[in-house]
């Protein structure tokens, strides 16, 4: 050991020297892990063919009667509801191509169910990058397609999804472990786990109102999943669908792995009842209206098909007495017009009832007429065909975008003038809009109704438009009572002083019946580790909480006690994405405050 005295200082310990070394030695390989990692999982550029009417310079004409429908054929017609140009025609899927592309995704599905996470995660990460980068031409699609702005197109469509996917990526792995359960009495020298497996080849029924972020939106799950999915776009925004599928096909590709894990779906009501009743298919998400809803379950139940349903709301926004007048007119108020407003009204989620409270009723009056009488009306694009030259200044101040159709324009018109008739105030709107650039849009004016009341069919009925109403309560208690007077329950708002409201604030929190519920905010669903789902007539089942309900259970009682586990990769096991961090408020009721 002495010859060793010239290297190393006799008064260092040994000990010392080999925790130094192991350290060294522990840190180089963590280091050495983590680079890997981001190696194996670091995305890859890929590229998706832009629509050519998506670029400058491209034009088509005019639809004087805008309408999907084509005399005498079975295409899909596509057009801009904003303008009404002429976007191209789509061919029908037909049970013959729905079959095949069930066939695809099965076999797909096969090898993918067998990736791990860091694979699933790498495509994820793929996808993101793209989304990222390509963000401005994936808005521009959306808008031409739905006839939205494109400040409803960035927040509503790639925002959320972006956020689902940070989410997935960094959360997923976590909540998709399998979990161990509690054993009994008479197994207790056993060991209870839950594993979540793959269900296969999903299905998922998208609407209209959000075409980008409700397609790529069980994407993620599902793929993180192990599974494979069709997804079935609404007729109304056919001409989107193919190209937003191609955002994660063509990552899937560009990763090394099978496209046909996602097949796209087009096709007339009459067919769909053959992809809602495949018996190749596991599990079913619907997002649409409650008479189409029962179709769907009913056409599920044919193959027992487990199926979630989310059905819309009669959204109330509860604005209790104590906010100061400052508050109620630069803080509560832009937050009720944005979620009175945003998509032009077209959101599940949106504020369609706001129930104030004897003070702040009043108040909220003149400052909601102002806003509203202020909504400036129109297309977010330039359009070709136009002959104004300030029109890409006049696009530039757009507050509010088209209707995807005026099918729904008698029925609101009646409802309004029933209103009035049985003693509410029009303030402003009340009827369509024609626009002077765009007279072939689909626009209704921008309406505000004071004096409603709980007996009017028009507070009762789901509108999905433009159309803000205010309903006075009596009381805090009065204003729940209203709250949940509607057949409808998917979310809700609650605004007051955080301080002096708090007991009150709870009270709603806990009383309104809702499956989300927003304390002086605005759409819950902004959180996107969070469940989406609502109650009775809103729906079942979370439809945006992840995989938990994309996976089968699979529970065994056949372990020893002291049999020790390994981690696992992630291969065919999958499970909750987004369960993880809910945060629960009475009976399964989220609250985001």
């Amino acid at each position: 050991m002495k010859s060793l005295s010239p290297l190393l200082p006799e008064n260092l310990p040994w000990l010392e020297i080999s925790i130094a070394v192991l350290g060294v030695l522990f840190a180089y390989l963590v280091a050495r892990s983590t680079i890997l990692r981001r190696d194996d999982e670091a995305p890859i550029d890929y590229a998706v063919p832009l629509p050519e009417q998506c670029k400058p310079g491209w034009s088509s004409r005019i639809l004087e009667h805008p309408s999907i429908k084509i005399p005498g054929s079975s295409a899909i017609q596509c057009y801009n509801p904003a303008t009404g140009q002429l976007l191209g025609q789509v061919n029908p899927a037909t049970p013959d191509g729905i079959d095949r592309a069930v066939a695809r995704a099965a076999e797909g599905q096969k090898e993918w169910a067998k990736t791990t996470f860091r694979q699933r995660r790498k495509v994820l990460r793929t996808i993101l990058k793209f989304i990222l980068d390509n963000q401005e031409d994936i808005a521009t699609v959306a808008c031409l397609d739905s006839g939205k702005t494109k400040v409803d197109a960035m927040l509503g469509e790639i925002l959320v999804t972006v956020e689902k996917l940070k989410w997935t990526i960094q959360h997923g792995e976590n909540a998709l472990r399998p979990e161990r359960r509690p054993s009994n009495f008479l197994m207790m020298y056993k060991q209870n786990e839950v594993r979540w497996e793959p269900l296969g080849v999903l299905a998922a029924c998208v609407s209209w109102n959000y075409p980008f972020h409700n397609a790529l939106s069980p994407i993620i799950s599902t793929l993180f999943t192990g599974s494979a999915l069709l997804v079935k776009s609404s007729e109304q925004t056919a001409f989107s669908a193919t190209y937003f599928t191609s955002v994660a096909r063509n990552a899937l590709s560009a990763c090394g792995h099978s496209s046909n894990l996602i097949q796209s779906i087009v096709c007339w009501p009459q067919t769909a009842n053959h992809l809602t009743s495949h018996p190749g298919i596991s599990h079913i998400t619907f997002i649409g209206s409650r008479p189409i809803a029962h179709i769907v379950c009913a056409s599920a139940a044919k193959a027992l098909i487990p199926i979630c349903v989310e059905l819309g709301g009669k959204d109330p926004a509860l604005v209790l007495d104590s906010i100061s007048d400052y508050d109620l007119e630069h803080k509560v108020v832009p937050i009720l017009m944005k979620g009175t407003f945003v998509s032009s009204g077209q959101n599940c989620i949106g504020i369609e009832r706001i129930i104030a409270c004897p003070r702040s009723y009043d108040r909220l009056i003149p400052f909601l007429e102002k806003q509203i009488r202020s909504l400036r009306i129109g297309s977010s694009l330039p359009s070709p065909n136009s002959p104004r030259k300030e029109e890409e200044d006049i696009n530039n101040d757009i507050d509010i975008g088209a209707m995807i159709s005026p099918t729904s324009f008698p029925r609101l018109t009646s409802l309004i003038q029933s209103a009035v008739s049985a003693g509410a105030t029009l303030h402003c709107g009340g009827k369509p809009y024609t626009h002077p650039s765009y007279p072939s849009g689909h626009y209704f004016s921008p309406t505000f109704l004071s004096g409603i009341t709980n007996d009017m069919a028009i507070a009762q009925t789901e509108l999905f438009a433009p159309i803000c109403l205010l309903l006075r309560a009596t009381s805090t208690t009065h204003a729940i009572e209203i709250a949940n007077s509607t057949s409808y329950a998917l979310g809700a708002s609650v605004f007051g002083n955080a301080i002096s409201d708090s007991n009150d604030i709870n009270i709603c929190v806990d009383e309104i019946k809702a499956g989300m519920v927003s304390v002086n905010d605005f759409g819950a669903y902004y959180a996107v580790g969070l469940p989406f789902g609502g109650r009775g007539g809103s729906g079942g089942g979370d439809e945006d909480s992840g995989a938990f309900g994309l996976c089968k259970g699979e529970g065994g009682a056949a372990r020893e006690e002291n049999e020790v586990f390994e981690g696992d990769d992630g291969g065919g096991v999958c499970g909750r994405v987004e369960e993880e961090s809910k945060g629960v408020v009475g009976d399964g009721e989220e609250c985001c405050r």
